[in-house]
């Protein structure tokens, strides 16, 4: 090199340039797929969802039985809320199939719910039919705004999820439905994530190819989209009525 030539120039990791780079070589996200739970709306409070069960039962507890009775209940397993720390062998059936069969759903709940001693008749029921409630739910603040933006961008939207009931009431009290364009529900295919089935069913709904989907969910269950060839971003799960940063999909999936 001539001593008086200039050394080549290079970009520091991070510059504008190199954000540019990214953004060009990323592929486009003509469709995103939402799981539900954790990820656009969380199950209402544990001592809340116990006070309203038992309300709809004519029992009013007070909030340190109400308090107890829901930290027992999440051990026992809650729909929803964490996974049981021991499934009894008479609702093991059950349990395998519950996003599968409406049925075993409900079986597999409330047959936990009743392990669970609460000297209230027809409140492992009660606990239940919460779910079904669009009062039993919280969607995320960041949920309508986040669908909305993509709406108004023309990128598809479906709802994927692993659940053994119907979501749609729920998005339509919540007014969402229409910045939905399809809902995949486990018990409706016949397939569970992580199977890659379940993403594929998913983005022939919505007409568009895996490798121009992007999956967003909260678990390793929605990671499994990988290997059916869709973009993923796993978000953590927020306590209801907190943002859980949904609106970084708008960063990967809209247009700089």
């Amino acid at each position: 090199m001539p001593d008086h030539a200039e050394p080549p120039q290079t970009r520091p990791p991070g510059s504008a340039d190199d954000a540019a780079a990214s953004r060009a070589s990323r592929r486009p996200v003509k469709a995103v797929l939402f799981d539900f739970h954790g990820t656009l709306a969380q199950v209402e409070e544990p001592r809340q969802w116990v006070l309203e069960a038992a309300a709809t039962c004519g029992v009013t507890l007070d909030r340190v039985k109400a308090t107890s009775l829901a930290d027992r209940l999440l051990t026992a397993g809650r729909a929803g809320g964490p996974l049981p720390a021991r499934v009894p062998p008479r609702l093991a059936e059950l349990w395998a199939d519950r996003d599968l069969y409406p049925h075993a759903h409900r079986g597999a709940y409330t047959g936990l719910a009743e392990t669970v001693d609460a000297g209230i008749e027809g409140f492992a029921d009660a606990l239940y039919e919460r779910l079904l409630t669009a009062e039993g739910w919280l969607p995320y603040p960041d949920t309508a705004p986040t669908l909305t933006a993509l709406r108004d961008a023309g990128v598809k939207v479906a709802v994927v999820s692993n659940i053994g009931f119907d979501l749609r009431p729920h998005f339509d009290a919540w007014g969402l439905t229409d910045l939905v364009d399809a809902f995949v529900l486990s018990y409706e295919v016949g397939r569970c994530k992580p199977d890659p089935a379940i993403f594929w069913r998913a983005c022939g709904m919505l007409g568009v190819d895996p490798e121009q989907t992007l999956m967003v969910g909260d678990t390793p269950a929605d990671a499994g989209a990988v290997a059916a060839g869709c973009s993923v971003l796993v978000l953590p799960a927020a306590d209801p009525g907190r943002e859980n940063g949904l609106g970084a999909v708008l960063d990967l999936a809209l247009p700089a």
